[in-house]
């Protein structure tokens, strides 16, 4: 590979940051940060795990596998499962969870604290109905002037939060609090750090992601052969899992920070726009409410535009405008619910989906080590369906307190949510056991 191709990683690696940076992903290490307290480096470092890792794996599993994207790769389970996963990927990345997501937080950092306490609940409606027009316009018709306006968008929030994290060097908020029930210990926080890490969506989005930056390394490189890919993937993600993990990093050491000035927040907007009025005083929140309300639009642009062209090849009906006109309508109605519900009511899904997105990544990587049998892939996803079905819905409060009981007794790591591995691990063995006693099928 000449000097130039191989170079070439760098700008790759910049454009995958600028994928996975969402103003969105702020609000979560803020969050854990005011949570962890003097545990937040702890925490941190299971947030990196999934909140930065894994989106990484992710692509580079998908690069590897030679799938030409999300469904085709689940699809060595089953094609209907193939199916199930994506569209259920989707509908996370999309219509349910993120797109309201950017509208209200959005709302909450670039809107509320120029609002009184009278005003927000009917500036949220209003507010929500302007964004989601907005998105509707600019999705129906998608333009090159939306990707230049977000490849400035990006550059400027980063720069932003740099001076905030300068600024909260110069003049730190306050010293970090006791950590709270849920970061009491070291190795507590750590595991919870992990499962706040899910938050992101990053990993499921990655998936996605993954056919547009693998197509780009193939024609940029000139590169054929999947494990070369996977390489380049490799490099390049480097770059944005260091921009990602040092912005994480810094914006929980802030939250940590922040309780003494303002005090437990529900969410991690509140905590960034007041450290930003502290820090910069009423202009630099102005500054800061601008740029993460436009990132946020610019982002809900490229959730809209990725998922209505997947569903109209899915259900080949209605047509492009249609569906997005569908997704902003949805998106509006969930965001009428605020950011602090849509948070709460995604952790059940979670819980569900990021332990069979762990199990592809695993089974797209091994995939030659048991020579693609399906046996492999079903029995692992199969099993570890099951205790990621059971978490999400003791996470939604819907519980058995029988098999509650039982699997906290005899299931390690079942309470700090991680008991799926032990399922996952007895699927991927019996798995292999069938493989040997069962001819495979020509």
């Amino acid at each position: 590979m000449d000097k130039s191709v191989a170079n070439r990683y760098i700008p790759i690696g910049m454009m995958l940051f600028a994928l996975f940076f969402g103003a969105g992903n702020l609000i979560f290490p803020a969050s854990m940060g005011q949570s962890a307290g003097a545990n937040v480096w702890y925490a941190l470092l299971g947030f990196c795990i999934t909140g930065v890792g894994l989106p990484l794996l992710s692509i580079m599993a998908v690069g590897y596998s030679g799938c030409g994207d999300l469904q085709e790769a689940a699809s060595r389970v089953h094609p209907w499962y193939g199916l199930f996963f994506t569209f259920v990927a989707y509908s996370a990345i999309g219509p349910c969870f993120a797109i309201p997501r950017t509208g209200t937080v959005a709302f909450e950092i670039g809107v509320v604290p120029f609002l009184s306490q009278d005003q927000l609940a009917l500036g949220l409606p209003i507010f929500l109905a302007g964004f989601f027009l907005v998105n509707f316009w600019l999705s129906a018709s998608p333009q090159k002037l939306v990707d230049r306006i977000g490849r400035i968008l990006t550059p400027a929030l980063v720069l932003t939060i740099l001076l905030l994290i300068i600024q909260s060097f110069i003049s730190p908020l306050g010293e970090p609090q006791a950590p709270s029930k849920a970061y009491a210990t070291p190795v507590v926080a750590a595991v919870q750090g992990v499962l706040d890490g899910y938050n992101t969506l990053d990993a499921i989005a990655a998936f996605v992601f993954a056919t547009l930056i693998i197509d780009v390394v193939r024609e940029e490189c000139h590169l054929t052969n999947p494990s070369e890919i996977t390489r380049q993937v490799y490099k390049s993600g480097a770059i944005a899992v260091i921009l990602l993990a040092a912005i994480y990093i810094f914006i929980a050491k802030i939250g940590a920070e922040s309780v003494p000035a303002i005090g437990m927040q529900p969410t991690g907007a509140p905590v960034l726009a007041e450290s930003a009025k502290i820090l910069f005083g009423n202009v630099g929140a102005i500054i800061l409410s601008v740029i993460v309300l436009l990132a946020c639009l610019s982002t809900a642009i490229g959730l809209t535009t990725c998922c209505a062209a997947y569903f109209l090849k899915l259900t080949k009906c209605l047509n492009y405008v249609a569906w997005v006109a569908i997704f902003s309508v949805i998106s509006f109605l969930i965001g009428m619910f605020g950011l602090q519900t849509i948070v709460a009511s995604t952790v059940p899904v979670l819980m569900f989906i990021y332990p069979l997105a762990v199990v592809l990544i695993v089974l797209l990587f091994t995939h030659k080590f048991f020579g693609g049998r399906q046996c492999v892939y079903a029995w692992t996803v199969a099993l570890t369906f099951v205790m990621a079905l059971i978490n999400g819905f003791e996470t939604a409060g819907i519980k058995s307190e029988a098999l509650e009981s039982v699997l906290t007794n005899y299931l390690p790591m079942h309470t700090l949510g991680l008991g799926w591995i032990w399922f996952a691990a007895a699927g991927y063995i019996i798995g292999l056991i069938w493989m040997k006693c069962v001819p495979a099928k020509h």
